[in-house]
């Protein structure tokens, strides 16, 4: 008998109450410069990497977070039919819903709230990539239109945050048809005189670009976001040109004018209530001042006869 194995060991495990299991992902590797951050570093700077500053997805409840005052309240969405056009590959769409609903704990790939940022009145819309890429279905489009009548109705301006794929292929025409769903929508909030800021995050493409996320009054970007439509290798295929370094990135963007400015995420927050203020707060009015005196010029003298 090993009287270390089977004495010794079971002593000391009672004693110290035996191994302890350790969470998952304590540790995340930045995938520009490869740097490892510990998950509680990461979560404060609001997952920017430490070492180079590149900025990772963040998921829709996190955005919220960061973006609204606390005490903001969370919207409840209405509910489209799951699988209008009951779609099947590999699996049935139904079924890829319903995982994405269950590990995501959300309905669709976007979460409306409205509260304030540093004070100010908004309504907040955010897309979460990570819900089937962020497509935008029929859900998406239904989330879109009840944030632009909420901010209507608030009085409220509304600020978009996008991450998307674009259109919901196991949707088909439906999802398509949210495009011009989302235009109308903007359109609501702009008659209305109200500010609508879209801030565009990584990646945001597709469909999404294609319709209400490049009519914003002032488009912001994240630093580094891929924003376009089609892909930069379709693209390249089609007009058989080598594209520009950089090109449908943000700062590429921004040098080109698509863009009226790149902000950092930490920034984001009080950008956005800045805006807020300058487009819905008039300015003071003037105050009284004394007239300037007004100085009397001589009259000309008449000419003299000769």
């Amino acid at each position: 008998m090993n009287w270390i194995s089977e004495w010794a060991l079971p002593k000391v495990k009672a004693l110290f109450g035996g191994p302890r299991e350790l969470p998952e992902n304590l540790w995340h590797k930045c995938p520009s410069c490869e740097q490892m951050i510990f998950h509680r570093d990461l979560e404060r700077n609001l997952h920017v990497c430490t070492s180079c500053g590149h900025h990772m997805r963040l998921s829709a409840h996190a955005r919220l977070k960061a973006t609204l005052d606390e005490g903001y309240t969370r919207i409840e969405l209405p509910k489209p039919p799951a699988d209008p056009l009951r779609f099947r590959d590999q699996r049935r769409y139904a079924e890829r819903l319903k995982d994405a609903q269950t590990k995501m704990g959300m309905d669709d790939a976007v979460l409306v709230a409205q509260g304030r940022i540093d004070g100010r009145k908004a309504v907040v819309a955010a897309f979460e990539f990570s819900f089937m890429g962020g497509s935008m279905g029929a859900g998406v489009g239904e989330a879109l239109v009840t944030a632009a009548r909420l901010a209507v109705l608030q009085d409220a301006p509304l600020i978009v945050f996008t991450a998307s794929g674009g259109a919901r292929m196991q949707e088909g025409t439906i999802s398509l048809m949210q495009m011009p769903r989302t235009v109308i929508a903007t359109r609501m909030v702009k008659e209305a005189g109200l500010p609508f800021i879209v801030v565009l995050c990584d990646p945001t493409t597709g469909g999404v670009t294609a319709s209400f996320a490049m009519l914003g009054d002032i488009q912001i970007a994240e630093p580094g976001a891929l924003i376009g439509f089609a892909g930069a290798r379709v693209i390249e295929q089609t007009v058989r040109e080598k594209l520009p370094e950089g090109f449908q990135r943000a700062e590429y963007l921004l040098e080109h004018g698509i863009l009226d400015m790149v902000v950092k995420r930490a920034d984001m927050r009080a950008t956005l209530a800045r805006l807020i203020a300058l487009l819905r707060e008039p300015l003071p009015p003037e105050q009284d001042q004394p007239a300037e005196p007004v100085l009397a010029l001589p009259a000309p003298e008449a000419a003299k006869p000769a």
